[in-house]
Order: structure tokens, then C-alpha cells, then sequence
């Protein structure tokens, strides 16, 4: 049996893949930022030439797991979600594998979502995929072989925070278990929620649990916990409806908690930037955001508040830091550009495209409009929105449901642009001619 190749593994515990992989959500560091170079800089009329469109996706908003020629994403088909495996290295994908994840999520006057929100990661020989009902599912990434599964709910006990979706008697699920498996070294680090602890560490080769943090007792947000290293202690960092919490990665034992003035009463969603011993937070909804400091005090932690305001609500689009600038979209003041550790605004833009998710590469962000899926390439630059291309999606889903929108995050991967809506996932070559 194939395990995953550990004496391979980078400091976020995944292969040791080139720069250009996509091996995760929001990319090699989880920050939605890519550091491939030699990408296109301006589009011609109508966007970049598009590679492929690939139509048996299935239902759902994970995003893709992009490594070398092997794409890997999770769909829903039917009444069963599955991880599906493609080779992309000819002039069209060819699915290889698909491995069942677990049973469709849905529940009764859901016209949002269905199917797993979560995309998968890939470490060495194994990948890692959770569905809607938290069914996590280890499979070799060559076979498809499955190598071990754990079911959130049962085996660890976990809770989402149902505010505004659907209850699961008797175990509250929401909108879905929404946050990608992370993989550092040896350990796969998943957000269970609930009373036996918000975060779990699990042997990545087999499964077993290895801590889970008791003392950190809140229902999972939809959020995805990062991995940073703050006064020399490396810790996730994850943020729920209370406020924000660091959780040492060593033995799960709480470090620090940030309690927000008010909690937020509306969904969780967008994952948290780290820089240094800054925490940033946002959530849409009209709730806000939050920059915190994290410090040692003697033999303990604090977690103080720069400033917790509602400069920014971002949604469910994340948000990327360039070169000391946060950039993304607020529900206020629309896209926006600010001093990351003053929040200062430095420009907005809220006419040119509608409210949408960003991802960043080469000195350009890619900002993605939810209502039709629209990308426009503008440059990361302090003083105004300056766009350099525009890209409107070829076809459009038949199976989004009524109320859904094109929330999947877009990746760049090995000099191309992916873009899912739903069943249908469409590839643009990236590289400068």
C-alpha cells in the first residue's frame, strides 16, 4: 500500500512540487498568492485563449488540487459526491479515477448549495478530500486506491455553525463542512467543531487521531485554518464566529484567543491572512473585520486588537497580501486596495465588476465576479484599479442551483487559469506568448 511520500514534504507539508503546482486550496502557502513568473501581462480582446472545458465535474464548489499533469477536484454525481482525478497533460483531460467521498449533501429548501464546498490537497502520493456531511477520504493519488476514511460528525464528534442553513438533526451541518483538509508533515489537520475540540490533528498515513483541541470548543466556521509560526511557535490559526484562535500545532493546546467585540452572526467564510505576528480577519454580511497582534506575555499569549472595524466585509471571495497591501472585495466600498497593517484605503472600485473572489500571480490579481463568473486581470498596484484584460466564461452551468452563484475560487497552475462553474471546469493557457 502506497502512503504518502513524507521524506518529500515542504514546511507546509505538502510535496515538494514546483512553484507552479496548485496543490492546495488558495495555493502552495494558502494565501492565494502563486509565485510563478512568465505569465501573460495584458489579454487580448475576449481573454486568454482557452485550453479545454471539461463537463462532468458534478455539483459543487471545491476548487481544483493542481500537480504536475494530475488535476484533482470533488463533484457531486447524483446522489453520491466523489473526488475525481484528471490527466491533463494532452490537449483535452481524461479522467483517470473517480473515488466515492460519501453521500450527496442537501437538505429540504436549499437553494444555494449542494454537494462538497471543500477542495481536496495533495501531499506526496496521497490526496485528501472532504464532502459536505465531513466524510474525509485518504486515497492514492496514482489508483485512487482508498487508503483510510474518517467521518467528522461520528468519529470526532463535530459540529458546524448552522447559522442561516440547514440543522442535520442530530448534528448541526449548515451549509456543508466547507474547510480543505491541510496537511503539515506527518499530520492532516481538519476543523471537526464542536464540543470535543475545534481542530484535529490525524495521522496522515492511517488516519488515527493524534490530538484534538479540547480546549477550543466552537462550532466550525466554513472557514479554513492556516498554518503560521508566530514568536517562534508554530500554530493554525483558524477563525470562527467568536473571533480568532491559534491552536499549537505541536500538541493542540489553545495559545491565544481573540474574542471580537461582538460575535459575528452570519457565516464564516473567508480564510485568514498572516503576516508576521499579524491576524486579518473579514466576514461579509455587513459584520466586519479584525486586525490582530499576537504576542508571548511571560508564559502565556495576547491577542490585541490594531483596530476591528468595518473597513472591509469580505464575503466568501478570500483576499490576497501584495507587497504590504491587502487587496479583495468589500461588500461596502466593493474591490478594494488597503495598507494591510493600518487599513488605510488606498483605492476602491465598486462599478467595473460586481462582487467575486481574487486570487494573485506575477505581479497581477485575477478578480472573479460571482454573478456570471466575469475575470479581470488588473495590476496589484497601491494607486487605482488598473484593468489589463477581461474574460467572460464560454458557457454557463444548467445545474447551479437558483440562488448559487460561481463562489469557486479561481487557480493558476503551470501557466494556466482554471475556472469552475458547477459541472463545468474550463482551462485558459496563462503564459506569455
Amino acid at each position: 500500500m502506497r502512503v504518502p511520500a513524507l521524506t518529500f514534504m515542504i514546511a507546509f507539508g505538502l510535496s515538494a512540487a514546483r512553484a507552479a503546482d496548485w496543490p492546495q486550496y488558495r495555493g502552495p502557502a494558502r494565501d492565494g498568492v502563486s509565485t510563478e513568473t512568465g505569465l501573460q501581462k495584458s489579454w487580448p480582446e475576449g481573454g486568454p485563449a482557452r485550453a479545454w472545458t471539461f463537463d462532468k465535474t458534478g455539483i459543487g464548489y471545491s476548487g481544483p488540487a493542481v500537480v504536475g499533469n494530475r488535476l484533482y477536484i470533488s463533484g457531486a454525481r447524483g446522489d453520491t459526491e466523489y473526488l475525481i482525478a484528471l490527466d491533463i497533460a494532452g490537449a483535452a483531460p481524461r479522467e483517470l479515477w473517480a473515488a466515492k467521498i460519501g453521500p450527496l449533501f442537501e437538505w429540504k429548501g436549499n437553494n444555494w448549495n449542494a454537494g462538497p464546498n471543500a477542495s481536496p490537497t495533495v501531499a506526496g502520493d496521497a490526496v485528501y478530500a472532504l464532502g459536505g456531511r465531513g466524510d474525509l477520504i485518504c486515497c492514492d493519488t496514482g489508483s485512487g486506491k482508498e487508503l483510510w476514511r474518517k467521518n467528522l460528525p461520528r468519529d470526532l464528534g463535530g459540529e458546524v455553525n448552522p447559522i442561516g442553513g440547514g440543522l442535520e438533526e442530530p448534528t448541526p451541518l449548515g451549509w456543508g463542512y466547507a474547510c480543505a483538509p491541510l496537511v503539515d508533515g506527518d499530520r492532516v489537520i481538519v476543523a471537526p467543531g464542536g464540543p470535543r475540540g475545534l481542530l484535529a490533528a490525524l495521522d496522515a498515513k492511517t488516519g488515527a487521531t493524534v490530538w484534538q483541541s479540547k480546549e477550543v470548543t466552537d462550532k466550525t466556521s466554513y472557514a479554513s485554518p492556516v498554518v503560521a509560526t508566530i514568536a517562534g511557535v508554530r500554530q493554525y490559526v483558524h477563525v470562527v464566529n467568536a473571533g480568532l484562535v491559534g491552536i499549537n500545532a505541536a500538541d493542540g493546546k489553545r495559545l491565544w484567543t481573540y474574542t471580537r467585540p461582538a460575535p459575528f452572526d452570519d457565516c464564516v467564510i473567508s480564510t485568514p491572512v498572516v503576516h508576521d505576528d499579524l491576524v486579518f480577519a473579514s466576514v461579509g454580511f455587513s459584520q466586519g473585520c479584525d486586525l490582530v497582534r499576537v504576542s508571548k506575555a511571560g508564559n502565556g499569549w495576547k491577542a490585541d486588537a490594531v483596530f476591528s472595524n468595518k473597513s472591509v466585509e469580505n464575503r466568501d471571495g478570500g483576499m490576497v497580501l501584495v507587497d504590504g497591501r491587502l487587496y479583495g472585495h468589500s461588500e461596502n466600498v466593493g474591490w478594494f486596495c488597503n495598507d494591510f497593517k493600518t487599513g488605510k484605503l488606498l483605492w476602491s472600485e465598486k462599478r467595473k465588476l460586481g462582487q467575486g473572489a481574487i486570487v494573485a500571480a506575477d505581479g497581477m490579481l485575477y478578480c472573479q465576479a460571482e454573478a456570471d463568473g466575469t475575470v479581470v486581470l488588473i495590476e496589484a498596484k497601491a494607486t487605482v484599479w488598473t484593468e489589463r484584460g477581461r474574460l467572460k466564461l464560454p458557457q454557463e452551468s444548467s445545474q447551479r442551483k437558483p440562488s448559487g452563484k460561481v463562489w469557486t475560487h479561481p487557480v493558476i497552475s503551470n501557466g494556466r487559469l482554471y475556472l469552475r462553474d458547477q459541472e463545468l471546469l474550463f482551462c485558459f493557457d496563462l503564459r506569455a506568448k
